[in-house]
């Protein structure tokens, strides 16, 4: 497989989430694409989750951290210098979401470092059950974007106080904490390497997993300018990073093999005259979709359902049926 690499020295996670979502709608659409990255202190929000609902304000103001949404869907994470993330972009061979394929070459690169991790529930890697890298994909126009963190040497202690992540997440994974579930890679290492060594040598063995000569792909001027506009225009903006909570008459949260769907709609007359769907899933196409064809609707399961066959439900949110999102509005 061929596949060049872009060199991003950017740690302001605004610009790199655009570099990447520049990457996957405007860069050949023929060429695969590998990025290793770091972010100053941020905290990353998945496509569908509210916000609010997710971080710690107070701790956020506190240490200066950013807030940024990402396209891609999955939870809430904690980035600091100490995490190196990987990002692939290149054409969706397998139509939809297929984590395996992108964590098994960096699986096998880690072996050389000596680490032994696995794969482990939905979207993690783990090493003696403890998560040290959360990934999630993107599909657009026969193109996936697949990102991944790795935790080498991050303040594991910063990541419990910034983030807030809802009990019935633990109590479905039988632990007690986030720092009780997560550890740093460079505890494993045979080698210890500074973390610029250790994403030089990954870089290296990526390649080689991939069969490919390492060549670099140099952004341009034009490159560039519209990255940065890209991300004056979307990442840079509140509307985007935090949008507006609503209120609503109902709302419900339940958490499936897919992940947390919440739902919540007003009803005014019998009607849904609003709905938002949020949660932590995984989904190839944009639940905006289910919300606008739900809202209009009678508050009545039985029209729901109908009009929830035309649709194609685990393309919006992986392996939930029918049943169990109508359990999230009634």
């Amino acid at each position: 497989m061929e596949m060049k690499y872009i060199t991003n020295q950017s740690t302001d996670p605004r610009y790199n989430l655009a570099l990447e979502e520049y990457t996957l709608k405007h860069l050949d659409p023929e060429e695969s694409y590998v990025i290793l990255w770091q972010n100053e202190p941020s905290i990353i929000i998945g496509r569908n989750q509210n916000t609010v609902e997710q971080i710690n304000s107070e701790a956020v103001k506190k240490y200066g951290v950013h807030v940024v949404r990402r396209m891609t869907g999955g939870g809430a994470v904690y980035h600091d210098l100490g995490n190196l993330n990987f990002t692939y972009v290149m054409r969706d061979e397998e139509g939809g979401i297929n984590f395996r394929k992108f964590t098994e070459p960096v699986i096998r690169a880690l072996r050389k470092f000596g680490v032994s991790a696995e794969f482990n529930s939905r979207n993690d890697l783990a090493i003696e059950g403890k998560k040290f890298s959360g990934n999630a994909q993107f599909v657009h126009k026969g193109k996936v974007l697949h990102h991944g963190t790795i935790l080498f040497d991050s303040d594991l202690d910063r990541v419990q106080e910034v983030l807030k992540v809802k009990e019935n997440k633990f109590k479905s994974k039988g632990v007690q904490s986030v720092r009780s579930r997560v550890t740093n890679i460079s505890e494993y290492l045979v080698k210890k390497s500074t973390i610029e060594e250790f994403k030089e040598l990954l870089l290296h063995y990526l390649f080689e997993e991939a069969g490919a000569p390492m060549e670099e792909y140099v952004l341009t001027d034009a490159d560039k300018s519209a990255i940065q506009k890209m991300m004056d225009e979307r990442y840079s903006k509140w509307e985007w990073n935090y949008g507006s909570s609503p209120s609503f008459d109902m709302r419900k949260s339940e958490r499936f093999t897919c992940g947390e769907v919440e739902v919540g709609v007003n009803v005014k007359k019998g009607r849904i005259e609003a709905c938002k769907i949020y949660g932590d899933f995984f989904g190839s196409e944009d639940v905006a979709e289910i919300e606008k064809k739900l809202t209009g609707l009678r508050y009545d399961e039985d029209e729901i359902r109908t009009a929830l066959r035309e649709l194609n439900l685990k393309a919006y949110f992986g392996p939930l049926t029918e049943d169990e999102f109508i359990k999230c509005l009634f």
